[in-house]
């Protein structure tokens, strides 16, 4: 009697347990959980500080409560009076160097905006050593801000200086101007920030006009338009959105400059060129009142926000009546 051996059969796996429901972000939502990690840390960075500096605003904070900074007198908005005490010396020193800044800026973006729009016009069409010109115009914005304002430092040099020897040698004058002292250390100022800048005004305004369609300057060109009514009736209005946020960034970025100044003159600034982020420097290491020069700062931050906002809403309005 045969008996037919029967293969163990293979265990049955247990069916899976249902899914869960995963948690997927939208489309919408996406975005900006993707960009949330670098906010917050820009927040971080930026914020902190700032709180801290509102606090100290509000602090008697001088030299001999550094240590222990936390439990320094409170000095509620004092610091703040005599900042806008006009008739005081604080109030007097804080609205000459105010006025000084104001005229460095204004100067100093109008040069850099007429310069980058000469080079962005010039390198517009093609012709033999455009590459070459355009990498030539980057150098001073590719430098390092510190070694632009030391190679300034040299050129304006009364002994051995560039800029004396040129101009003694054109006969323009005798060779022994004194550039970085008296009234002229707010020229060299200028200059040298401009010199910086313009820079990254032409490489804004250069992208802006490339975007402009070639068949609008022909158009015009058949219409029988000039260069200069092409550039005030085309160039000008098609670059409104580039210019709105190039005038801006180029005065906020003057209007708090220390890195020229400071490395041209080292710690003694002459008067002519005390720009409010060297008088505040100067209020709170120099003096050591770092609630005063909080204060000063804070009304700055007040200052500029108060400008940017009222320059966008008057830009933008222009912009939706053109």
């Amino acid at each position: 009697m045969t008996s037919t051996a029967t293969s163990p059969t293979a265990p049955v796996a247990p069916p899976d347990p249902p899914p869960g429901r995963r948690w997927t972000p939208s489309r919408r939502l996406l975005p900006y959980l993707l960009v949330a990690p670098a906010l917050c840390f820009e927040l971080l960075v930026h914020l902190l500080p700032m709180l801290g500096g509102l606090y100290m605003s509000v602090l008697e904070l001088t030299q001999f409560y550094l240590r222990d900074w936390l439990h320094a007198p409170w000095a509620g908005l004092a610091n703040f009076r005599f900042a806008l005490d006009f008739d005081g010396a604080v109030g007097a020193a804080l609205v000459r160097s105010f006025a000084v800044t104001a005229g460095f800026s204004v100067l100093t973006v109008g040069l850099s905006w007429l310069l980058g729009v000469f080079a962005a016009t010039l390198l517009q069409r093609s012709f033999r050593g455009r590459a070459v010109l355009r990498t030539l115009f980057l150098v001073p914005y590719a430098l390092p801000v510190y070694t632009a304002a030391m190679v300034w430092k040299f050129l304006l040099d009364q002994d051995d200086g560039m800029v004396n020897a040129t101009l003694s040698g054109l006969g323009i004058t005798d060779g022994q101007t004194f550039w970085l002292l008296g009234d002229n250390a707010f020229l060299a100022t200028v200059a040298t920030a401009t010199w910086r800048l313009w820079p990254f005004a032409f490489l804004v305004l250069m992208a802006g006009m490339q975007s402009i369609p070639h068949d609008v300057y022909e158009s015009a060109t058949v219409d029988g338009a000039g260069l200069w009514q092409q550039f005030r009736s085309i160039t000008l209005p098609m670059l409104r959105p580039v210019n709105q946020v190039l005038v801006l960034v180029l005065f906020l970025w003057t209007f708090n400059d220390f890195n020229v100044p400071y490395v041209l003159f080292d710690k003694s600034v002459p008067s002519a060129a005390n720009l409010l982020s060297i008088h505040i420097y100067n209020n709170s290491f120099i003096t050591w009142n770092f609630g005063m020069g909080s204060a000063m700062s804070t009304l700055l931050l007040l200052f500029l926000l108060v400008v940017t906002a009222g320059y966008l809403a008057f830009t933008s309005r222009r912009m939706k009546d053109a």
